[in-house]
């Protein structure tokens, strides 16, 4: 990272505990900071309102709510964002076909050749 950069700043939306601590642990290694994370779309679209995060990992499902809420704000605000999901591409709606997909498991690699198309990180 060159000096005085500061490192992108990501937005996790996940619901599953285990899911959220390795991202948690894994972005800082990759070059990131963690804002806020959160694990519905009422607490997601919260946070939101009061951050402002270069790039979001979002999880499709949460819970059994569909994220879609809070794709649809991280859109009107610009911000770039990835989708994870068990399902893969075919889950979504059309008009989100433009959006990276990662499915689940996804490895660390994947992860971040993913985030880095989205917001690469200053070297």
């Amino acid at each position: 990272m060159s000096p005085g950069a500061s490192p992108p700043g990501v937005f996790v939306v996940e619901d599953e505990s285990l899911l959220l601590m390795l991202l948690e642990d894994l972005l800082p290694e990759m070059g990131y900071t963690v804002l806020a994370s959160a694990g519905s779309v009422a607490d997601a679209l919260a946070n939101l309102s009061a951050i402002a995060p270069d790039v979001a990992v979002v999880d499709v499902n949460l819970a059994g709510t569909p994220s879609f809420p809070v794709a649809e704000a991280l859109r009107a605000r610009g911000i770039p964002f990835l989708f994870t999901t068990g399902y893969g591409q075919e889950g979504l709606p059309a008009h989100y076909a433009d959006v990276p997909v990662l499915a689940k498991p996804f490895r660390r690699h994947d992860l971040e050749v993913a985030l880095a198309r989205l917001h690469p990180v200053a070297k």
